[in-house]
Parts: C-alpha cells; structure tokens; sequence
C-alpha cells in the first residue's frame, strides 16, 4: 500500500521537480517507509512505499532497462497471485521479489492488455519511454484509488485529489452536482469528483496517455455480467469453501503482522473462521463498541466469537467524546468525501491496529454486495404492490426544504449505470451491479482506505476479489436470498464450520449514535452549521437551523451528512487548518 503520483508535459519539457516535491509530500502518509522518483524525458512519476512484500528489494519505482528505452512503474497496492504470475513469465529474470514487480514484465508481454492477469487491489502507472506512453489502470472493484487532472500543460495523476491540489496544477473549486450528489447519496459516482478538473481513473479502466493527452481508454468489469448458474446448494457448499479459502489465503500474503477487524456480523465472522483455519497463531482481532448509547453493541458477540476461535482479541470503545475530537480530523482524512458515519469507528480501529503493531488488516466489506445481504436487495425484488422499490430512489435530504437546488439530477450517474446492465440479468443481480459499481468504490472501499491510510495501514477485503465475484455473483437467488435471511449459503456455510457464529439468529445492523450525541448539541450546533459558507452556498440557512431541532431518522441522517459537509469543505475547499474539535473547527 503506497502512494503514487506523476506528471507527462505536453510540451515535452521535464515536469517541474517542485510540483513533485508537493505532491510527494502530501501523499507521505500513504508511504512512511521510503519514497522514490523516476524522471524521463516529459514524464515524472514517485512513490510513497508503506512497505508489505518484499521488505529489502521492493523499492520503487521499479526500472527496466531494456534495449529500446527505459520502462518505470509504480504502483499503490498488493498483486495477490504474484507468485503464480512469477511462474507464468518463464526465462524472466527478476531484480526483486515484489509482487509489483510482475505488472512490469507483464506489460513487455500483453501491452496495455497487462492487467487482465493481475488478481489484487491496485492503481498502476507504468511509462514506457521508447513508446512515448503512460498507462494507467485500476482494478475493476476500484478497491485502491486514482485521480487525474488534465490542463493546458500537463496531465497529472495521484492516489489522492488533495496531492493533484496541493501540486498547484489545479485551482481548489467545488463541482456543484457532484456535491448535490453527495447530499443525496452521502457519496459521489460520477468520474467528475466534488473537486472541479478533478476526475477518477474508473474501476477496472486503463488510460494511454501520449504527450499529456488521454488517447485510449480500456475497461475490464469486474462482475461476469451473465444470469445465474443452475447450482445446487450442496454443490454450491463445495464451491465456497474451495474459492473463500484460497482468497483468505493469498489476501493473508504478507511479510509483515497482521490482523482483522471483527464485528458481530456475518462477514467478518465468516473471515475470522478462515483465518483461525490457516493460521498456525491466533488471529489478532479489533472490536469497537459504543460506550453510553442506545444502539446495539457488537462487542459481546465479538468475544464470544474471538473466544470459540481462539482470536487475540482487542476491544475500543468509541464514546461521544470521541465523536466530538475526531470528526474533524476524519473529515481531514477522507478528501473524496463520504459520509458514511461508519468512518468514524473505522478510523479509530485503523489506529489501534496500527498502535498494536499491525501493518495490514483484513475485513468483511463487500461480503453484502456479494452474497446479497442489505435488506433493500430484498426489496428492489419484490413486486410494487408488496413494497418493492428501486434502490436509492430518493435522495437522503429529498423533502426536507433545505437544499437551494433540489431535481433529480443527482441520480443520473446511478440510472446510467442502470441502463448499461444487460437485460438477462436477475433483478437481485442488477441491484448488486448497481452497488457494486458506486456504493462500493465510492462509499465502502473509499472509507476503509482513506481511514486506515491516514495511519499507515493496509486494508485488504477478502470478500472482493474477482475469482470470488465470478462464484457469487452466478449463483442461484435462491441461495443468496430466502424468506427474511439474505447471504443464505454464507449462512449455511457458517452454521457447518463455525456454529458460534449463530448465522440465523436475526442480527442487528451495525450502527453508529450519531444521532443522539448531535441531537444532544443541536440548539447550539444549528447555527454554527448554517453558517459555514459552504452549507450557506447550497443551503437555507433558517431551514438548516430548524433543522438541527428536529427528530426523525431522515432529520437525524440529514443532520450529520450537513455537519461532516461543513467540516469537509471547512479544510479541502476554505483551506482551514485546525487541530481542535468540531465547536472548535465550526468556530475557526
């Protein structure tokens, strides 16, 4: 896991080191471990290594001299099939044993084709100077992340849209609908980011840049877009137990210590019954819970699972002051805004993991999109009549009279990708296509890298891995969702090899009381939100006052998206530069 960046001109003069100095600096937490940097002709790119595989030679970038030209790439990110790979590329001599070394060689043999072998979370750049190219691709989940800016001079990519910033290539303003967007989803979709000229290299997509312009884009899905499979469940058993233990398995390749996160839901459970299977140790696994608050706390299921595995376990609790120290620096963190309250406790647990020694950490996100687990996957199937409806058919503060602009142009990037499902698709699969395609880059695996990569962690995600989407995505409706229990065969799978698990007893949702502590400082907190120029530019300001007195699940909802916008713009967009509290950053 690392940080990368670059710059090709488009004059063909050597990039300015001091643009590269900045974005180096600003991607440092992504890399504590070393940087390096390769310039050629019109092209620059760096790394920032938090180093994993490969602690000795694994430096980057990683050079080839071969004899038409030099041949560079960096890479943020694992290639978790890189040793098969190594045996796949007879009579190649390699200079390191890291796996992001392959990409490299594969590049020589399959041109811009190259990804199409790699197994693993990962944004590549790789500038090939005898063809006077840059390529740039992202695995088809968009677990890792990568930006671009195109101007009149240069074209320039990063890990983070705060480095492209930071590099003084692009001036800092707002994209206002893909922050209508945000208010309505709490995350964006588009390839347009909230920063305008700010774009995403799209999961699964590569880019052929010659002389700083975008020449050809290439794109690898990361579904097998095809109906389901005629699977029995007994041979579908069979079938997850082969594909989750090999991905656990090359998800745990690592030099150095790591770990889990463990809630009480079905996912990490399932991820902790593997791990404790193919570790000779005990597994070292993280619990938050919710100290003083109405929601349910997972903590004591945590345990008793730890306990029935043998897991080290370590439990954090996170209280309502914490809510009100950390929130800022969350927002901090999290550049390519979402507001997604799980941040909050994601981020805690990435620093206790840190603090307990570990550099990677697995977890469960995306065991729902997978194996059909929300509720409202239930829903989008049923028929109108018995209380179907579309997924995010309305927006979060639709209704309200708060926002200034309100039209339904925030869900015009989620009906494109709508119509671009093919037809012989189950309506379970389209509602999974859908999520897997913006909820989960933009929400779920955004979350987990910003929050752990501000503490210089890996965070790997088992449950999203293309040979485990080729198996779940095909299998049978009936074994994901029957009657009122959706992840049906991951249950069943649970109830066989780890019955402490309990998979159908009825479980809670995972919820953060974020609610009640701002409800408990709404009187004062209202009017410090409405002022805050960027809720007063897309906001009424009296509206959102009033706002903050209300009750309600969609009040409450609406309440915290406005503070987390509040602080975000306060930092990446006003510039404002605070160590303190939420009361402290409103009032700066």
């Amino acid at each position: 896991m690392c940080g990368i960046a670059g710059v090709m001109t488009k004059t063909g003069h050597a990039p300015d080191p001091a643009i590269l100095d900045r974005m180096e600096a600003a991607l440092l937490h992504r890399g504590p471990d070393g940087s390096g940097r390769y310039a050629q002709n019109d092209t620059a790119i760096l790394q920032t290594r938090l180093a994993i595989i490969d602690l000795e030679t694994g430096d980057q970038p990683i050079v080839l001299k071969r004899s038409r030209g030099l041949t560079a790439l960096v890479a943020n990110g694992e290639i978790f099939n890189y040793r098969e790979l190594y045996s796949a590329l007879p009579g190649i001599v390699f200079a390191t044993a890291s796996d992001c070394e392959v990409p490299l060689h594969l590049y020589h043999r399959d041109g811009t084709g190259f990804a199409d072998a790699l197994r693993g979370m990962y944004a590549v750049a790789i500038h090939d100077d005898a063809k006077g190219r840059l390529v740039l691709t992202r695995d088809p989940f968009g677990i890792k992340p990568l930006y671009y800016v195109e101007t009149g001079a240069v074209f320039a990519f990063a890990s983070e849209p705060q480095a492209l910033i930071r590099s003084g290539l692009v001036p800092v303003e707002e994209n206002a609908d893909a922050l209508h967007e945000l208010f309505q989803l709490q995350f964006t979709c588009r390839r347009e980011t909230v920063f305008a000229g700010i774009q995403r290299v799209l999961p699964g997509e590569t880019l052929v840049v010659c002389a700083g312009q975008i020449v050809e884009r290439i794109h690898r899905p990361a579904l097998p877009l095809a109906p389901p499979e005629g699977w029995k469940n007994e041979d579908a058993m069979d079938r997850l137990e082969q594909v989750f233990t090999d991905s656990v398995n090359i998800h745990q390749r690592s030099d150095v210590p790591y770990g889990m996160f463990l809630s009480g839901g079905i996912d990490s459970a399932a991820l902790l019954a593997m791990m404790a299977r193919l570790n000779d140790q005990p597994v070292q696994a993280f619990t938050v819970g919710f100290e003083e608050a109405s929601v349910h706390d997972e903590r004591d299921h945590a345990r008793a699972l730890a306990a029935a595995a043998g897991a080290a376990h370590e439990e954090i609790s996170f209280g309502e002051s914490d809510f009100w120290d950390l929130l800022p620096k969350v927002a901090q963190a999290i550049d390519d805004p979402t507001a997604d309250y799980a941040v909050l406790p994601t981020y805690k647990l990435a620093r206790a993991a840190r603090d307990g020694g570990l550099k990677v950490v697995l977890s469960g996100e995306g065991g729902d999109e997978m194996f059909a687990g929300y509720g409202r996957y239930r829903r989008a199937t049923r028929p109108r009549l018995l209380g179907g409806r579309d997924i995010r058919a309305a927006g979060l503060l639709e209704g309200l009279g708060v926002l200034r602009r309100e039209d339904g142009d925030w869900r015009q990037s989620i009906a494109a990708l709508e119509a671009d499902l093919p037809s012989n698709l189950s309506g379970l699969q389209r509602a999974q296509a859908l999520d897997c395609a913006h909820w989960l880059p933009n929400d779920l695996l955004t979350k987990l890298d910003r929050c752990l990569m501000a503490h210089g962690v890996e965070g790997r995600v088992p449950f999203v891995d293309p040979v485990m989407a080729a198996f779940a995505f095909r299998l049978p409706d009936a074994l994901k969702v029957k009657k009122r229990f959706g992840k049906r065969l991951l249950r069943s799978w649970l109830a066989e090899t780890f019955p402490a698990s309990k998979p159908f007893t009825k479980k809670r949702g995972f919820t953060v009381p974020v609610g009640e502590w701002i409800a408990a400082q709404g009187k004062d907190l209202g009017p410090l939100v409405a002022a805050q120029p960027g809720v007063a530019r897309y906001c009424d300001p009296d509206t959102v006052r009033r706002l903050f007195q209300a009750t309600g699940k969609q009040e409450g909802q609406a309440q915290w998206t406005l503070l987390f916008f509040a602080l975000w713009h306060g930092h990446h967009i006003e510039g404002k530069f605070n160590d303190g509290g939420v009361f402290d950053a409103l009032a700066a």
